[in-house]
C-alpha cells in the first residue's frame, strides 16, 4: 500500500536532493528511508532558506517518488556520511504553508501548526497529499 511522507528540510537542501535526485532527512538517519518503499510519495517542507539560518521560508518546496532500492550512505566529507534514498522529483512550484493549513488534517492546532514538522519526517494521509500536491501544481499524481 502507497504511503505519502513530509520530509523536513532548508530549501537549499531540498534543492540539493532534487538535483541528486535523492531524499535525506533527519540529519542523516536511516531509520525514517526504511520505512519508505518504492512507490511511496515525499512532499519536502522548508521551514528556512538556508539550514542553520533563521530567514523563514515556511514552503513546500519538492514533490518525487520513491524509486526502488535500499537507502544508502553516502560520504559528503570526512565528518558527515547520511543515508539517502533514491526519489524521482517531479516539476512543482513552492507553496507558502499558509495558504493550506485550514485545509490539512495532519495539522491539528492551526495556532500551533509547526509542531509536527519537528519530527523531521512522518507520514501524511493521502486526502493530506492531494491537497498539496494540487497547491504545487502536480494535479496528475
Amino acid at each position: 500500500m502507497k504511503k505519502y511522507w513530509i520530509g523536513v528540510a532548508s530549501k537549499e537542501h531540498v534543492q540539493r536532493g532534487v538535483l541528486g535526485g535523492f531524499a535525506q532527512v533527519c540529519h542523516g538517519k536511516a531509520g525514517p528511508l526504511n520505512r519508505m518503499k518504492e512507490g511511496d510519495w515525499i512532499i519536502y517542507y522548508s521551514p528556512t532558506i538556508k539550514f542553520g539560518e533563521k530567514q523563514p521560508c515556511q514552503s513546500f518546496t519538492a514533490i518525487g517518488k520513491i524509486m526502488s532500492g535500499n537507502p544508502y550512505l553516502f560520504k559528503m566529507s570526512k565528518e558527515f556520511t547520511p543515508w539517502r534514498r533514491d526519489v524521482t522529483f517531479v516539476d512543482s512550484k513552492e507553496i507558502p504553508i499558509q495558504e493550506l493549513l485550514e485545509k490539512l488534517s495532519f495539522i491539528k492546532d492551526k495556532k500551533k501548526w509547526g509542531f509536527p514538522f519537528r519530527k523531521g519526517c512522518f507520514e501524511i494521509p493521502k486526502v493530506d497529499f492531494q491537497v498539496i500536491a494540487q497547491a504545487m501544481g502536480t494535479c496528475s499524481l
